[in-house]
């Protein structure tokens, strides 16, 4: 939250760069923001008249505090206040669905971490991430408990639409508005009240542009994109707009992205990131990764060394495979390279 002395001691032009919602507060209030843009709160309203002061009922104190509650408001509201700030989830046990006690003791995941779920097909993968995504508290089928930063959650995580825990990236992106790429990230950017937001939407669309197998301009229409450049848009969307601080990832190896810059990118912008995936070079790239079987948490695997070391000979055999597919792509004919 933002404390009355750091409002009152800021530039108004500051404080409208920061937060540029205050646009709208100063439009209807009696502080006047023209000209007075290298002003401070305090000076603004000690230079009002006593008349005007009088005149139109205005107390300094009372104009203050509703500043301050409505810049923590709109925060709270867009999800960038201090108490929306999740550094670490917590899983506690449950059972699997024969009602057995799941075999560990607790799981915590902090920000920039990646995890991997790896099961067969009915296992319970989207259980797990059901719990997560509904912070479950004893009362889904798994009698899981979910912790923010080791404490009970705020009813905020369940209930508030503006507080979403887990954004998911599934693995069909299909574009139903007819409108450019350029024109898609700015009505996302501008419901997220985002400041300077043409310079994001440009730094989206070079992000987009690093992971997908083939570039796209700013003026192509979102419909037009093929599989992998939705994915890739996508991904760069959420890792730059999305203030859900959890990332849920589906079967990103039939992406026909790079994966492993966009893990990085999702990592780099503090994310917590879940990813079912049965690609073992995803499944290393993860600090851990969980194994479902019947419904339960099996086991958690700490990525070792040795998988670690083995990592780089699949990636060089990966790296191999990219070129070939590149070749076809391109109409050439299979070679040694």
């Amino acid at each position: 939250m933002i404390s009355k002395d750091k409002v009152i001691n800021e530039k108004l032009g500051v404080l409208v760069r920061r937060y540029p919602f205050l646009l709208s507060f100063f439009q209807g209030s009696t502080i006047e923001l023209d000209g007075n843009e290298e002003k401070t709160t305090v000076e603004v309203l000690e230079a009002i008249s006593e008349e005007e002061r009088e005149d139109k009922a205005i107390d300094n104190d009372q104009v203050i505090a509703s500043l301050v509650e409505f810049i923590n408001q709109m925060l709270s509201f867009i999800g960038e206040d201090d108490n929306s700030k999740v550094r670490s989830v917590s899983i506690l046990p449950g059972t699997d669905k024969s009602g057995n006690p799941e075999a560990f003791d607790k799981l915590e995941v902090k920000q920039s971490e990646i995890i991997c779920i790896v099961g067969p097909t009915g296992s319970g993968k989207s259980r797990l991430l059901g719990d997560i995504e509904w912070v479950a508290q004893k009362d889904t089928p798994t009698s899981r408990t979910i912790l923010i930063n080791g404490e009970k959650p705020d009813s905020k995580w369940r209930f508030s639409s503006a507080h979403k825990l887990v954004a998911q990236l599934s693995q069909n992106m299909n574009f139903v508005m007819d409108l450019t790429v350029e024109e898609f990230l700015e009505l996302h950017a501008e419901s997220r009240l985002v400041e300077n937001r043409e310079l994001v939407v440009e730094k989206i669309i070079e992000a987009a542009n690093a992971l997908a197998g083939e570039s796209f301009a700013a003026d192509r229409p979102i419909t037009s994109l093929s599989g992998g450049q939705s994915r890739a848009l996508m991904i760069a969307d959420t890792a730059i707009l999305s203030k859900s601080p959890i990332i849920l990832i589906d079967e990103i190896e039939n992406a026909g992205i790079d994966r492993k810059k966009a893990l990085e990118l999702l990592t780099g912008e503090e994310k917590i990131v879940l990813m079912a995936t049965h690609d073992p070079i995803l499944a290393l790239m993860g600090d851990r990764r969980i194994v479902i079987k019947n419904g339960g948490i099996h086991k958690v695997i700490e990525t070792s060394e040795e998988e670690k070391a083995l990592l780089s000979k699949l990636e060089e055999t990966d790296k191999y495979l990219q070129n070939m597919r590149g070749l076809l792509r391109s109409g050439e004919s299979l070679r040694d390279i």
